[in-house]
């Protein structure tokens, strides 16, 4: 039976993770900064715990679902996002080739500066502006570094079980007659439940190396609000401003790329896997919702 590490398993991919591979012959050691029931607590920013855990369990594949993904409060706490975001990915990469697993971890489009005007690949140049963007680059070169086997997928714009942007949006559609969302910001809408997919696709191979994992097409944060109530049947209206405008009403906001749009470019060259549209992927979340 294969044995599966978790890191993270109470966040949206940690679930789907759990959900996509119920049906095989799996061992999941899940793990989170707290214990619960059939969860492990573990500190990945700690390599004592880490190694320890990886000892005695002998995971075959270690999932880092992990991340300190509060893009503001990043620039505030610096020293923390970095000892998630990059250490917690170096301490797992240490222990995986320790004990001889794959490493799966999950990066995100943060990486790129923001202002392309093409799909990003994975051969682009990164420069990340912001500290989410910085601190999650050193841990995939901390995972490059110091694991063996590794997968890491970088994705965007992610929803699933748990708090979302989707879910923001019809909370205020209930007392709201108008929202405004940003216009001028684009990126790929990827549902965890396609990046876990596309994570249980991978992981078996040994087509190693670094992904994007987003789902094919892509739109504004306003067009994704306009589809949301749309597909939920809400009558709120979308009041599209520019990033200069909403951060004039919303001050003290780190820097988000203008552009996110990622091509899932290395899957498609050594592979038939192919993403689901983002329409589709959200109509099959908002179905699961009702």
């Amino acid at each position: 039976m294969k044995k599966i590490l978790v890191t993270g398993c109470n966040g949206q991919l940690g679930r789907a993770i759990n959900k996509e591979y119920e049906k095989d012959d799996v061992e999941f050691i899940n793990t989170d900064v707290q214990s619960g029931e059939g969860i492990t607590a573990l500190d990945i920013t700690s390599i004592s715990q880490v190694m320890e855990l990886v000892r005695e369990t002998r995971p075959d594949v270690i999932i880092n679902c992990a991340a300190h993904t509060a893009v503001d409060l990043c620039e505030q706490q610096w020293d923390s996002a970095y000892r998630i975001n990059a250490i917690g990915p170096r301490n797992l990469s240490i222990a995986a080739s320790e004990v001889k697993a794959k490493m799966v971890h999950v990066s995100t489009d943060y990486v790129f500066d923001g202002n392309g005007t093409r799909p990003y690949t994975e051969f682009d140049p990164v420069g990340p502006a912001s500290a989410y963007g910085k601190t999650k680059l050193e841990g995939e070169n901390f995972v490059k570094d110091f694991a063996n086997h590794y997968f890491i997928l970088r994705t965007a714009w992610l929803y699933g079980d748990g708090k979302n942007f989707i879910k923001t949006m019809l909370r205020l559609s209930e007392s709201h007659d108008q929202v405004s969302v940003v216009m001028d910001q684009v990126g790929c809408p990827t549902s965890a439940v396609e990046l876990a997919k596309m994570i249980h696709f991978l992981e078996p191979t040994e087509n190693y190396g670094l992904f994007h994992a987003t789902c094919e097409g892509s739109c504004s944060w306003a067009d994704l609000a306009e589809e949301t109530f749309r597909l939920a049947g809400k009558s709120t209206k979308v009041e599209r401003v520019t990033t200069e405008e909403y951060c004039r009403r919303n001050p003290n906001q780190a820097p988000r790329p203008a552009y996110s749009i990622l091509e899932n470019y290395m899957i498609k060259l050594t592979s038939d896997y192919l993403m689901a549209d983002w329409k589709d992927a959200l109509k099959t979340y908002m179905d699961s919702l009702r």
